[in-house]
C-alpha cells in the first residue's frame, strides 16, 4: 500500500509549516540577533564577576555548594522538558542557547540593576514599609518576565523556521527561566553566606538548597513557560494560531502569579491563612499550566498526526497508535489499555514520536534514518 496523494501533500505542508527538523546554528556574524545576544550574555557575564569576584575566594564552600546542588536540581527539570518536548523535539542548542540567555542576560544583564531601581522607585512613592511588603511583587514581574522575553524574540531572530508556535514559545520559555532560576538561587546562596559572614557556608547552602528548590516547582520556569507561550500567540507565527486577546491574558496571568508569589505576605497580611496560602497559589498555577500547555500543543498534535498518517499505509502505525501519539493524555492512557501493557505502549509511543522526527528531517523523503526508524517500528508492532 502507498500513501493517498492529500496525505502526502498534507505531511509535506506540516513539515514546512511547522519548521521540524529544521537545523539549528548559533554562530550567525551576518545577524543582528546574534550580536544582542552576545552583548546581553557578554555584559551579564561581567555583571556576574563583578558580583562574585570581591568574595569568591572567601566564599568558594558556598558557591561550589550553591554550584553543584542546584546543577544536581537540574537534572530532573531536564527529564522533565525532555518528555513535553516530545512534538518539537526543539534541538539541544537552541534550548541552552535559551537557558544561558536566562541565567546570565536576563539575570545579571537586566534584571539585577532594572530590579534595583524600580525598588528604589517604590520606597520613594510608598515608603519603606510600602516597598518592604510590595515591591518586590511589583517589580520582578515586570523587569523579570519581560527581560525573559526577549531571550525568545532573540532564538526567534536566530531560528525564524524552529520556533513557530506557542508550543515552542511554552518549552523555551522554560528553558529560560530554568536558566533564570538556577542563576538566581546560586545567587541567593553567595548572598546568605555574606550575611552570615561566612559562618558555616554549606549549611547555608542546603538551607537556601532546600527552601529555594522547593519554591522553585512553580517560580520562573512556570512562569516563563506561561507568558512565552502568550506572547507567541499574540505574535501569531503559525497559521491560524494569532490571538491577541489570548496571548495578552495569558502574558498578564504569567505576571499576576509572579507578583502574588513575590508578595505573599503581603497578600495574606499576615492573617491565619498565611500557612495554606503557598500551597493554594501553587494549585492554582499548576492548573494553569497544563491549561496553557494543552491549547498550546494544538498544532503540534496536528502537526504529528499529519506526518505520521502516510504510515498508515505502510504499517508502521495503525489508528490506535496515531491517536495516541497525535492525542492527550487521556488518549495515551487509553493507548495503553488497550495494549494491556505499559511498557510496550510507551516503546511505540517513543518510536512513532523518533519516525515523526526523521520524516521531518527528510523532508518527507526516503533517508537512511526514516527506513531505520520504520523498520524499528515495524518490529515494535509486531511484536507480540
Amino acid at each position: 500500500m502507498t500513501a493517498v496523494p492529500q496525505e502526502k501533500a498534507a505531511q509535506l505542508d506540516a513539515i514546512e509549516e511547522s519548521g521540524w527538523g529544521q537545523p539549528y546554528r548559533f554562530l550567525q556574524p551576518h545577524n543582528v540577533a546574534f550580536w544582542v545576544y552576545v552583548l546581553g550574555v557578554g555584559a551579564g557575564a561581567i555583571t556576574m564577576l563583578r558580583v562574585f569576584g570581591p568574595g569568591a575566594q572567601f566564599y568558594t564552600p558556598a558557591l561550589a555548594g550553591g554550584v553543584v546542588l542546584f546543577g544536581l536540581y537540574l537534572i530532573p527539570w531536564l527529564l522533565l522538558l525532555r518528555h513535553h518536548n516530545r512534538f518539537t523535539a526543539q534541538p539541544a542548542g537552541l534550548l541552552a542557547t535559551g537557558f544561558v540567555w536566562g541565567g546570565v542576560a536576563a539575570t545579571f544583564w537586566i534584571a539585577l540593576p532594572a530590579n534595583a531601581a524600580l525598588l528604589a522607585i517604590w520606597a520613594k512613592i510608598g515608603g519603606t514599609s510600602f516597598a518592604q511588603d510590595w515591591g518586590a511583587g511589583l517589580t520582578a514581574p515586570i523587569n523579570e518576565e519581560f527581560a525573559k522575553a526577549i531571550g525568545l524574540i532573540l532564538l526567534i531572530g536566530l531560528a525564524p523556521r524552529l520556533v513557530r508556535s506557542a508550543y515552542d514559545g511554552f518549552i523555551i520559555g522554560a528553558f529560560i527561566g530554568l536558566g533564570f532560576q538556577v542563576f538566581e538561587d546560586i545567587l541567593y546562596v553567595y548572598n546568605g553566606a555574606t550575611q552570615q559572614y561566612g559562618v558555616d557556608q554549606l549549611g547555608s547552602s542546603l538551607r537556601v538548597f532546600i527552601v529555594r528548590g522547593a519554591a522553585g516547582i512553580v517560580s520562573h520556569a512556570l512562569f516563563s513557560a506561561i507568558f512565552c507561550a502568550g506572547l507567541m500567540w499574540v505574535l501569531g507565527r503559525t497559521r491560524g494560531e494569532r490571538n491577541v486577546v489570548r496571548g495578552v491574558l495569558t502574558m498578564l496571568m504569567a505576571m499576576f502569579f509572579h507578583f502574588a508569589w513575590d508578595d505573599m505576605g503581603g497578600v495574606s497580611n499576615g492573617g491565619a491563612w498565611a500557612g495554606i496560602l503557598p500551597f493554594l497559589i501553587a494549585a492554582v498555577e499548576l492548573t494553569a499550566l497544563f491549561y496553557v500547555l494543552r491549547h498550546a500543543a494544538r498544532h503540534e498534535r496536528t502537526w504529528i498526526r499529519e506526518l505520521l498518517t502516510p504510515e498508515l499505509a505502510t504499517g508502521a502505525v495503525d489508528p490506535p497508535l496515531l491517536d495516541a501519539v497525535s492525542g492527550l493524555r487521556k488518549d495515551r492512557k487509553k493507548y495503553r489499555r488497550h495494549l494491556h501493557s505499559r511498557r510496550k505502549a510507551n516503546h511505540r509511543l517513543e518510536a512513532a514520536s523518533d519516525l515523526a522526527q526523521e520524516i521531518a528531517r527528510a523532508n518527507g523523503a526516503e533517508s537512511p534514518g526514516v527506513v531505520h526508524t520504520r523498520a524499528e517500528l515495524l518490529r515494535l508492532q509486531n511484536k507480540p
